[in-house]
């Protein structure tokens, strides 16, 4: 299993649109895909309609328990898609850590025991806390989402700087597969602006797809659904769609081929 942390310190940049969007899409193509909520607000559980009441054991029970991740998971309504869920019971988490042995090992320990899945997305909460800490330790590699504004620029920089600390103490195979442009507005100069930026700063990084700003993205979660379940056809699903065909093809080979 490909362990991918989607991670982005900076709030409100289409992180959990983006991590429950590509788990769905690699899902429709067959990979069995599980999604982890690492996130205290539950967002990516929520959004992909599991309901506060149907979240028995959760990430939570995986960081301070050490519960098997085979335990925690449970099947969604999209085919391929498990989910381990997140409560605000979470939030605590990172207080409880702090005093705990290998605190920032936690998950990625948790990964040892095979869970029978080919891919798994972690999304993160939007800090660089013991949370995040512990998705990046465990993680094979990282997916960006950044949106096309001048103050992402900045908090990218402090995500990049975060990730070589990581590599140097905790997990030294971490590696970015991927920045994924968002919110991507073509009326407003700057946005444009911005993603030359980015392009010109980190190259072949970016991904070629972007998200663009949709009303259909936003209304989805509401309906608990995927926006690639919700309306396949919007331009934000079509985004999407390309954007996990790309990530499919950024994958190493010997994971593609298993």
């Amino acid at each position: 299993m490909i362990v991918i942390a989607i991670a982005n310190q900076k709030g409100g940049v289409g992180k959990t649109t983006t991590a429950i969007n590509i788990a769905t899409a690699l899902a429709a193509t067959g990979w069995k895909t599980l999604l982890i909520d690492l996130d205290p607000q539950g967002n990516a559980s929520t959004g992909i309609g599991v309901s506060p009441a149907d979240r028995a054991r959760t990430t939570y029970d995986v960081l301070i328990d050490e519960a098997p991740l085979a335990s925690c998971v449970i099947p969604t309504r999209i085919p391929n898609l498990d989910l381990i869920p997140a409560t605000v019971d979470l939030s605590g988490a990172e207080v409880e850590l702090v005093s705990v042995e290998d605190r920032t090992g936690r998950l990625r320990n948790a990964f040892a025991a095979d869970t029978g899945h080919d891919v798994c997305f972690i999304d993160c909460p939007p800090s660089l806390g013991l949370l995040t800490l512990n998705a990046l330790a465990a993680a094979d590699t990282l997916l960006v989402p950044l949106q096309c504004e001048f103050f992402a620029l900045e908090g990218l920089s402090q995500l990049l700087q975060t990730v070589e600390r990581v590599q140097q103490r905790f997990n030294p195979d971490l590696g970015i597969i991927g920045v994924a442009l968002t919110m991507f507005d073509r009326r407003n100069r700057l946005t444009d602006q911005v993603a030359d930026d980015v392009r010109s700063c980190l190259g072949d990084l970016v991904f070629s797809a972007v998200i663009p700003r949709n009303v259909r993205l936003s209304e989805a979660p509401s309906h608990g659904l995927p926006a690639l379940v919700y309306d396949h056809t919007c331009s934000g699903s079509r985004a999407y769609m390309a954007l996990a065909r790309e990530l499919i093809g950024r994958l190493p080979e010997r994971r593609k081929a298993a």
